[in-house]
């Protein structure tokens, strides 16, 4: 066991708060899902790994000399897509429309291979040759988040529009197709950015350490934890003090009833799935700079927010964030004083919780 000074517990005391932000960021999505659907997503962690390669993506477009085009030609193509499925459902039934599809794309599949050379798959999956970026600053960052939450919040609708809102209540169904979704995009995000390692580098001017008392203290974490406390603090006042959280209480707590009177309950879940995805996307890319951004970081980290959400309770806001305390500081003071029982230090407690108390500390019954 290692003998810890004052100094190496308040160093690891910070780094702990940071650590615990961004599982926040990650477990409220998570947990705040199964609180209004009951739907244990596990393809939460996916939208944090996708997150954190659009936002690769957005800097080297931005700050690099990678090209736009061909995201351009991938929006021109998805759009003909559509609008030629439109054209064919207007004629044929929905099957003969796909079948017709399917055969059309075989035969442009093969025509372009031999007679030009190139896939036409990569007009609409285009592989994307990103690099490290070495100068990155504050507003470029806020508009990486931006641009990363809107397409993780349109990919969130889409799956619980066309997927999981078919399925109904089947929870073995739930499962099968989150992970499925999970292999997805962890797959997609290979296919398009390469499996290279990468760490975003953090934006000018929170790239520094201040010195606080004698202790050096990175900025960046110190940002982590105000952007975790900000979204708890939103997603409290959003719940609790606004109507729309008046909506989505009425269709956790009874949503036969809040049918009954006009709430449209599948609108409200949509909705849900979609701030879930938000969340996710927000950790990955402000965790993009503290823990990178490679192929398989998704089911690394997905154990730890199922951890948060155990130990506080699923559905439980105020349980995620007690939660992420609770984990990131075991998992730091685990790390430093048992490094050979890190996991056996974060895992077993929550064992334990779970056999006292099987909803958590603050879920429900």
């Amino acid at each position: 066991m290692t003998t810890l000074s004052f100094t190496n517990i308040l160093v690891l005391s910070y780094n702990s708060l940071s650590y615990a932000a961004i599982l926040f960021l990650l477990a409220s999505g998570l947990s705040l899902i199964f609180g209004v659907m009951r739907i244990v997503n596990l393809a939460h962690a996916a939208f944090f790994l996708f997150a954190g390669y659009l936002a690769l993506e957005f800097y080297n477009i931005i700050f690099g000399s990678l090209s736009l085009m061909p995201r351009i030609i991938q929006l021109v193509s998805w759009t003909l897509l559509y609008f030629a499925w439109r054209g064919l459902n207007a004629y044929v039934a929905p099957r003969h429309a796909a079948l017709a599809l399917l055969l059309a794309y075989i035969v442009l599949e093969t025509l372009c291979s031999l007679a030009w050379g190139f896939r036409f798959f990569e007009l609409f999956f285009p592989h994307v040759p990103v690099k490290p970026v070495d100068r990155i600053n504050f507003p470029g960052m806020m508009a990486a988040i931006v641009v990363a939450l809107a397409i993780a919040a349109l990919c969130g609708m889409f799956i619980e529009r066309f997927f999981l809102r078919r399925l109904g209540q089947d929870t073995l169904s739930q499962v099968l197709v989150t992970i499925g979704f999970a292999f997805i995009l962890q797959d997609g995000s290979l296919y398009t950015w390469g499996g290279d390692n990468f760490m975003l580098k953090q934006p000018w001017p929170l790239n520094f350490s201040a010195v606080v008392w004698g202790l050096s203290l990175p900025q960046y974490r110190a940002f982590m934890i105000v952007i975790a406390v900000v979204v708890a603090a939103g997603l409290f006042l959003g719940i609790e003090r606004t109507r729309l959280g008046a909506i989505m209480r009425a269709a956790v707590d009874d949503p036969e009833m809040a049918r009954g009177i006009g709430i449209n309950t599948n609108v409200v879940q949509m909705a849900i799935f979609a701030i879930g995805a938000l969340l996710a996307a927000t950790g990955g890319v402000v965790g993009g700079a503290f823990f990178g951004v490679y192929p398989g970081l998704d089911f690394e980290i997905l154990p730890y927010a199922f951890a948060v959400v155990i130990i506080g309770g699923l559905g439980s806001l105020g349980g995620a964030v007690l939660g992420s305390i609770v984990v990131g500081f075991i998992e730091n003071f685990g790390t430093a004083l048992f490094p050979e029982l890190s996991y056996f230090a974060l895992f077993a407690p929550m064992a334990i919780i779970l056999a006292i108390k099987p909803t958590g500390l603050f879920g429900k019954g």
